[in-house]
């Protein structure tokens, strides 16, 4: 029993280690890619227009509520206590409209950037997946874990980082100065 159990784990090891020699591990950097693509830059242009929409708004109203605010303190103490208690209550319900307004207009420029940015990542996906194919690679890490955070890939070859690979794929000119450098072999030299 001991013997046959040894031959299958020598026989499973035997494959992992045929496997590993053909495997081929590439990374990229994906949100470095997003910053430097234009479809980016005019997504970031129309997200900021919005924003400076909804901020006007927020302004006026929050103009129009400190107005009324400022008019109930200065006639305050003449008031009849059932139009003070309506003024108050005007004002509470200014202050919610004005939360209630803030969270929407958040909520929205959210929903709105990950719609206009879900077709820029399927492009950068279907690019990952080109370079990945064309150079053999069986899996593609990002290399960025995300703001804050510790990245994904802490020690890697230069020859694997598939990133200059990916923006020519694109068609997009490789930005100047690179977070993640591009393979020796595909980075023109001077």
């Amino acid at each position: 029993m001991k013997i046959k159990l040894f031959v299958i784990a020598l026989t499973i090891l035997a494959s992992i280690s045929t496997n590993a020699q053909n495997l081929k591990i590439g990374y990229t950097n994906i949100e470095f890619i997003l910053q430097n693509l234009p479809d980016s830059k005019d997504i970031q242009a129309k997200l900021s227009t919005e924003k400076a929409q909804y901020d006007k708004l927020y302004q006026d109203k929050l103009a129009e509520a400190q107005k009324m605010f400022e008019d109930y303190q200065k006639n305050a103490a003449s008031m009849s206590a059932v139009i003070k208690a309506d003024k108050e209550k005007t004002l509470q319900n200014k202050q919610n409209e004005l939360q209630e307004l803030q969270q929407n207009a958040e909520t929205a420029l959210s929903r709105k950037q990950q719609e206009m940015i879900a077709p820029v990542m399927d492009k950068i996906q279907t690019a990952i997946d080109a370079v990945a194919k064309e150079n053999g690679y069986t899996y593609v890490l990002n290399s960025d874990a995300g703001y804050g955070t510790t990245p994904v890939i802490l020690v890697a070859p230069e020859t694997d980082n598939i990133t200059n690979l990916v923006f020519k794929k694109m068609g997009v000119p490789i930005p100047a100065e690179t977070k993640d450098a591009a393979p020796a072999s595909t980075t023109p030299k001077k």
